[in-house]
């Protein structure tokens, strides 16, 4: 699996779509701090970005990998190599390859500015991992989708239609449960429905970090109750790990079963 890995990452880092991927956070974030004085203004900016743009890049970039890497796939599924080393390989070095974009592309402009001596420290490292456990998430789920679909289009619909779900469509229905049910108290349901969406769970992460969870109301001190507290935050890691580990899992069934 490392030999895999490593020429994935070292074939996606020459990629010029990896490329033009970290220019943009790069320069997005360089252009943020250029004008804003003020860090956490700058943080949020970045976490509205982060929060869209890195799954959907994800779920696109790696069902697109997945679709255009499947003749050198067979290659290798002909020589004596396990099946779960192949698949882990290729789904790391995608995931990896993503997160070094995020990395170099938000974290270097503000190690230019010297804003890891500020007090906004953690926050930005809240967003960064953020952005990491993100990229892993969707880049494995589109990853599977594409094991588990020849057809192309079928593919892309499903991936495009996986993202849509998360980034917004679950929201809308969360939002349609509260007003039908607004005469109770569903704070705890909302609670619990946020640690089955990734990017639901990233944003009050995030927002819960930067002290503003006052805006959201009664249903913000609820989050502040359970995820502010050094438990919650480590409970909320946990589910977001757990959720990098559903795909991988999941691609290794699927990969042991699959008649290519």
């Amino acid at each position: 699996m490392k030999k895999i890995f490593k020429y994935t990452l070292y074939d996606l880092i020459r990629s010029r779509w990896t490329l033009f991927y970290l220019g943009f956070f790069l320069l997005l974030t360089i252009v943020l701090l250029a004008f804003s004085g003020d860090v956490s203004k700058v943080i949020i900016s970045l976490m509205n970005v982060v929060l869209i743009l890195c799954p959907l890049i994800a779920t696109m970039f790696g069902v697109m990998y997945a679709y255009n890497s499947r003749e050198f796939t067979e290659l290798l599924l002909a020589q004596p190599i396990p099946r779960t080393s192949i698949f882990w390989g290729q789904y790391f070095g995608l995931g990896v390859s993503l997160s070094l974009s995020i990395l170099i592309g938000i974290g270097g402009p503000f190690l230019f500015y010297g804003l890891f001596a500020s007090s906004e420290i953690w926050n930005f490292f809240i967003l960064i991992v953020i952005g990491v456990l993100l990229s892993l998430i969707f880049s494995g789920l589109a990853f599977l989708i594409a094991l588990r679909n020849e057809n192309r289009i079928k593919g892309f619909g499903l991936a495009i239609l996986t993202w849509l779900f998360f980034a917004v469509i679950y929201d809308g229905l969360m939002l349609l449960l509260m007003v039908i049910f607004r005469e109770y108290p569903l704070e705890p349901l909302a609670l619990s429905l946020s640690l089955f969406n990734p990017i639901d769970l990233s944003r009050i992460l995030i927002l819960l970090k930067l002290d503003i969870s006052a805006l959201m109301g009664y249903t913000g001190a609820v989050f502040q109750k359970f995820l502010g507290t050094g438990l919650g935050i480590s409970i909320a890691l946990f589910v977001l790990l757990g959720w990098v580990g559903l795909p991988a899992f999941a691609i290794r069934q699927v990969a042991a079963r699959k008649d290519f």
